[in-house]
C-alpha cells in the first residue's frame, strides 16, 4: 500500500509525524483530500479536521484553527497556528481533547457557522473512537 509522509506542526511543536494513506484538509474552498503522488501544491487552511487515514485503515483526526499546507508527491506539511489531536484510551482523555479543541476553535471567532461544523465533526469522531 502506497503512503505519503504527512507532518502536523504548531508553534510549540510536532502534533504528527508519519506515514498516512490519505489526509483530507479544511481548505481555503472547501475540504480537499490528498493522495500519494499528489500534484504539488501550497494552500491556506481554515479552521477545521485534518483526517488521517493510516495503514490500518483506522481515521485519526486533529482539529486545527488555521495555517497552511505544502503538497508534494511524497510529503504533506502542514503549519498551523494551533492544534489538538482527537485521541485518548479512555472516554475522559477524548472529552478533554474534545474540550482543549473546542477552546482552540472558541479563540478563533471568524465564524460561527465553522465553528459549529468542526465541532459536530470532532463531536462525530469522538464517538467513533470510543
Amino acid at each position: 500500500m502506497q503512503t505519503l509522509n504527512l507532518e502536523i506542526v504548531t508553534p510549540s511543536g510536532m502534533i504528527y509525524d508519519g506515514p498516512a494513506v490519505t489526509v483530507t484538509l479544511p481548505g481555503e474552498e472547501g475540504e480537499f483530500g490528498v493522495l500519494p503522488e499528489h500534484s504539488s501544491l501550497t494552500t491556506l487552511l481554515k479552521a477545521g479536521v485534518v483526517d488521517i487515514e493510516k495503514e490500518d485503515k483506522s481515521i485519526e483526526s486533529i482539529v486545527v484553527n488555521w495555517g497552511v499546507v505544502q503538497v508534494d508527491e511524497h510529503k504533506v506539511v502542514v503549519l498551523v497556528d494551533g492544534a489538538v489531536a482527537i485521541r485518548g484510551e479512555s472516554e475522559s482523555e477524548i472529552a478533554n481533547a474534545l474540550d482543549e479543541a473546542k477552546s482552540l476553535l472558541n479563540d478563533i471567532q471568524d465564524s460561527n457557522v465553522a465553528i459549529a461544523a468542526v465541532s459536530a465533526k470532532i463531536e462525530s469522531a469522538a464517538h467513533k473512537l470510543v
